[in-house]
């Protein structure tokens, strides 16, 4: 029978009891976390989200034979006196481990049933049943942990900001539904039969319109919605800190995020040299084939063509004179590697896609998978990559893109196969100058690599129209650790360049002013440059609390078919409620 907490008041959590509070009251509320029943005297350890007290009852009958009755996960309170544990039963894997609370008075606030996984282990348990009774998996101290860590970089980031001069301003989450890109998830409107809200994908025309607006600096830690296809690193709904000021250039933007990134980091007890590193786009394309490089392995690709233009080889030597590349990288140590595991690479390349790969062991004298290359070409390629005598080398040829491409997969794989990334190693880099647009062949049109409100580089402009493949934008991506934590850009602020940049998108006048005529309108009444960006905090998170999936660091996540197991949504309707929507299922 659940006993009521009257006037009972918590004077200490469960994690607070140290050697100085010896010899005084204590009342302790919270979960039985452990009973170790040893006959005449009982333990049991109390859990809240500040950790974990031990409580020993003797010396009292009627209290103990109350105390036997207690279960995992029952909800007590305790009175008692804070006294040393004996030598012998000192804990010093716990920071209340030297002491311990003599019951005198026990109240069962409630009773539990027993759960369907293990709350004081961290055991393995499917996800599905985790997500299930993610209520009793918030127990779980990794994930307290987790969401303690979400609210303290939270809390940072709103006091850096304030700091600063930036603004907290909230923005819509009933807006007008401006696809390009992911799907809107779309919200129907009962007094306005067959019209529909949208979720916002990201606030970003509402903070350029604060902006014309003139509030200078706002930021938002904001909910967005995307109705896409899920990973472990994406939801349909996810938090992100969104920024934008007026008058900004693309290096304030960077002195004004890195002192807040390193203050993140700060929350980990981790310091980030700064200025960041910053890489040009077509730099880190061509050093390690991707967008969002990972720094912490090494591994840089080089171009090593020069080696092989006059190459008994042919295959290379046709690569060249295709106007292809010979590219390659070394792997740290790697030529102690017996001949099985680098057929294992090997087979790893044909998977990634590869059609040839050729490894290429330094020594006196190089040797490397192909007898038909020459010793001098060998050479020449270490000497170009920057092997040393210890390294395994790897090489392949192709087109420019493709090459560095399929190279900076293999570096990954490589990279985590010999657990070359130090999880608590972290890179930090501003990739820049992106390309403003990129060419589907499967809709014969060009799309805006971050979204169509970026600005070109003042001076590639004039070739948006006879030459859009070259025009970069004024955008930036903070990368960390091979993933891509933040992404903005400096803002369109005319209205004509706008209207170009639509034009360009294949967008029509006519279309253009039905999708954002307000916005369009706002840029006609004095906007200022403006810019900023948008960093993914879900994702921040998962990489400081050192977890694989974003959904280890939200309270409520969907699954990967983004289905909440636990509220049972989504789920079908009361007809009444579709008819007053207007609208009809075809279950």
């Amino acid at each position: 029978m659940a006993e009521q907490l009257g006037d009972w008041v918590r004077t200490h959590t469960c994690g607070a009891l140290r050697t100085a509070d010896l010899d005084t009251d204590a009342t302790l509320l919270g979960w039985v976390h452990r009973v170790r029943d040893l006959g005449g005297v009982l333990f049991i350890d109390i859990r809240d989200r500040e950790g974990v007290s031990q409580v020993v009852f003797r010396d009292n009958d009627e209290l103990l034979a109350q105390a036997k009755k207690l279960r995992p996960e029952f909800v007590v309170g305790v009175k008692g006196l804070v006294e040393s544990r004996s030598p012998e039963t000192v804990n010093p894997k716990l920071a209340t481990g030297d002491v311990e609370v003599l019951a005198r008075e026990l109240r069962l606030l409630n009773e539990a049933k027993t759960p369907p996984f293990q709350i004081a282990e961290d055991s393995p348990v499917s996800e599905d049943v985790r997500l299930k009774y993610r209520y009793l998996d918030l127990r779980r101290p990794r994930l307290q942990g987790n969401i303690g860590l979400r609210h303290k970089v939270a809390f940072a980031i709103r006091e850096q900001f304030n700091a600063k001069g930036f603004w907290e301003i909230e923005t819509p989450i009933l807006t007008k539904s401006t696809p390009e890109g992911a799907r809107d998830y779309l919200v129907p409107s009962r007094v306005h039969p067959g019209e529909f809200y949208a979720l916002p994908q990201s606030p970003q025309l509402f903070k350029q319109i604060l902006m014309i607006g003139g509030m200078d600096r706002y930021f938002q830690i904001t909910r967005c919605f995307r109705d896409e296809d899920l990973r472990a690193d994406r939801q349909p709904e996810f938090t992100q800190v969104d920024v934008e000021m007026a008058f900004a250039s693309p290096d304030l933007i960077y002195g004004l995020m890195e002192p807040v990134i390193q203050r993140i980091f700060a929350c980990i007890g981790k310091t980030l040299p700064a200025p960041f590193r910053r890489m040009p786009y077509a730099e880190a394309m061509a050093k390690y084939g991707s967008d969002k490089p990972d720094l912490r392995c090494g591994m840089e690709i080089h171009d090593v063509s020069a080696a092989f233009v006059d190459s008994e080889f042919r295959v290379f030597k046709q690569i060249i004179v295709d106007g292809g590349v010979i590219r390659g990288f070394a792997v740290p140590g790697g030529n102690k590697y017996t001949r099985n595991q680098i057929d294992g690479i090997v087979d790893q390349a044909k998977q990634i896609g590869f059609g040839g790969l050729i490894w290429v062991r330094p020594g006196e004298p190089p040797t490397s998978s192909v007898k038909a290359l020459s010793e001098g070409s060998l050479r020449a390629a270490i000497t170009g990559i920057g092997a040393t005598a210890d390294d395994l080398v790897l090489l392949a040829g192709g087109p420019a893109d493709n090459t560095s491409s399929l190279l900076g997969q293999l570096r990954l794989a490589v990279a985590k196969r010999e657990n070359l990334l130090d999880p608590e190693k972290y890179e930090v880099l501003w990739v820049t100058d992106f390309p403003l647009l990129e060419w589907s062949g499967e809709d014969g049109r060009w799309y805006a690599m971050h979204h169509p409100f970026t600005s070109p580089m003042d001076e590639d402009m004039d070739k948006l129209e006879s030459d859009p493949g070259s025009v970069r934008a004024k955008a930036y991506d903070l990368v960390l650790n091979g993933s891509e934590i933040g992404g903005g850009s400096i803002r369109i602020h005319s209205a004509e360049m706008q209207a170009r940049i639509f034009r360009r998108l294949g967008i029509s006048d006519e279309e253009a002013k039905s999708r954002f005529g307000f916005f369009l309108e706002a840029l006609e009444y004095g906007t200022p440059p403006h810019g900023g960006i948008a960093l993914g905090l879900d994702r921040i998170i998962a990489i400081l609390a050192n977890e694989a999936s974003i959904r280890e660091v939200i309270a409520f996540p969907k699954t990967a078919t983004a289905v909440d197991l636990m509220s049972d949504a989504p789920s079908t309707v009361d007809p009444k409620q579709l008819r007053e929507l207007h609208l009809k299922s075809s279950k």
